[in-house]
C-alpha cells in the first residue's frame, strides 16, 4: 500500500498510520509549500490513499492521473469544495473529511477577531510598538463596545452556533441568523431571530460569516450587500474567502463605510486583494481558525483513521461520498 500526504501533518497521524498499516509506504511532501499539479502527480501517482488539504485542487483529471489504485481521499479539513466528488464517486473512491473537531477552535478565532476589530487591538499594538503611546488620554484610541450589541450570524452550522452562544451568554448580545432552514434550537436556546440577509446586515453591529462556499454563496457579500451594513459595523470571515467580494470590501473599509473587518480566509488565498494589507481597520490572520495543538492533532488522527478504515475494508466514520 502507498499512502501520500500532500503536506506535513502532526506526527500523531503518521504514527497511527504506521502502527495500523506497518507494511504501507507512507510518503509526505518534503517541501514547506503546496505542490503544483505536475509535482503532485509525480509524487502521488499510484497511491492507494491520498491525504490532502483545501489548497489541493483534486479534480477529475487529477484523480484519473493518480491511477486506478486510489481508494480513499482524506481531506485535512471540514470543507471539500476542492474535490470533484462526482468524479470520486464514479471511481468508487471514498472521500472523507474532519467535521466537528474544528468547532471550538474556529469559533475562538471568530470571537477573537470580533473583539480585536471592535476594540482596535492591532492598531493599538502597532501604536504602542512604534513609541506613539505617550500616556492615557480621554479620547485616545476609542473603539466600540461589544456587550449588549446585535450579532448577525450567516450560516447556522456548528461553528456559527458556537459563536452565537458565546456572544449571547458571554456578552449579552442579541442574535440574528440567516440560513436556508429554520433552526428551532437557535430560537429556543439563544432567543435568536431568523431574518433575511439584507435585514441581518442592516441591523447587526457585528456580522460573522459561517456558511460553506457554494455557487450560491460565492460573493454573497458583494458591493451592494456591504452597503447595507452600518458604518459602525464589523465584518468577520472565518468561513471561506470567496464568500466576500474582497476588492469591494477593501473599498468599503477604505471609505469607512463599515468600521472594520477581521479575516482569517481570503478570496485568492494566500494572495490578498490589492490594498487590503495597507488598511489599519482590517485585522488579518493567516488562516489559523483550526490551529490549536489539540485540534490539528485530532484532524490528523481523523484522516489517518479514514485511510486505515478504507484500506482494511471497513467503512470510514466521516465519509462524504
Amino acid at each position: 500500500m502507498f499512502i501520500y500526504l500532500t503536506r506535513a501533518v502532526p506526527e500523531v497521524a503518521i504514527d497511527l498510520l504506521a502502527n495500523a498499516l506497518p507494511d504501507a509506504r507512507i510518503e509526505v511532501n518534503p517541501h514547506d509549500r503546496n505542490l503544483n499539479r505536475a509535482e503532485l502527480i509525480e509524487a502521488a501517482a499510484g497511491c492507494d490513499a491520498l491525504v490532502c488539504t483545501l489548497a489541493d485542487p483534486i479534480d477529475a483529471t487529477l484523480i484519473e492521473d493518480l491511477g486506478p489504485q486510489l481508494k480513499v481521499i482524506a481531506t485535512y479539513a471540514v470543507g471539500y469544495n476542492n474535490i470533484d466528488l462526482q468524479a470520486a464517486k464514479n471511481r468508487g473512491i471514498a472521500v472523507c473529511n474532519t467535521p466537528g473537531v474544528l468547532t471550538d477552535a474556529t469559533a475562538e478565532i471568530a470571537v477573537g477577531l470580533l473583539l480585536a476589530c471592535a476594540r482596535r487591538m492591532t492598531e493599538g499594538d502597532n501604536l504602542t510598538r512604534q513609541g506613539l503611546f505617550t500616556g492615557w488620554a480621554p479620547l485616545l484610541h476609542r473603539g466600540h463596545g461589544v456587550y449588549g450589541k446585535t450579532v448577525g450570524i450567516v450560516g447556522a452550522g456548528r461553528i456559527g452556533k458556537r459563536v452565537a452562544a458565546t456572544m449571547k451568554h458571554g456578552f449579552g448580545c442579541r442574535i440574528l441568523y440567516h440560513s436556508r432552514e429554520d433552526h428551532v434550537d437557535w430560537e429556543n436556546e439563544l432567543e435568536a431571530e431568523k431574518v433575511e440577509l439584507g435585514e441581518l446586515l442592516s441591523r447587526s453591529d457585528f456580522v460573522s460569516l459561517h456558511c460553506p462556499l457554494t455557487p450560491d454563496t460565492r460573493h454573497l457579500l458583494d458591493a451592494d450587500m456591504l452597503k447595507l451594513m452600518k458604518p459602525t459595523a464589523v465584518l468577520v470571515n472565518t468561513a471561506r474567502g470567496p464568500v466576500v467580494d474582497e476588492q469591494a470590501l477593501v473599498q468599503a473599509l477604505r471609505e469607512k463605510r463599515i468600521a472594520a473587518a477581521g479575516l482569517d480566509v481570503y478570496e485568492n488565498e494566500p494572495a490578498l486583494a490589492p490594498g487590503l494589507s495597507e488598511l489599519e481597520n482590517a485585522v488579518l490572520l493567516p488562516h489559523i481558525g483550526s490551529a490549536t495543538m489539540e485540534t490539528r492533532d485530532e484532524m490528523g488522527r481523523m484522516c489517518a483513521r479514514a485511510v486505515i478504515a478504507v484500506l482494511t475494508g471497513q467503512e470510514p466514520a466521516h465519509r462524504v461520498v
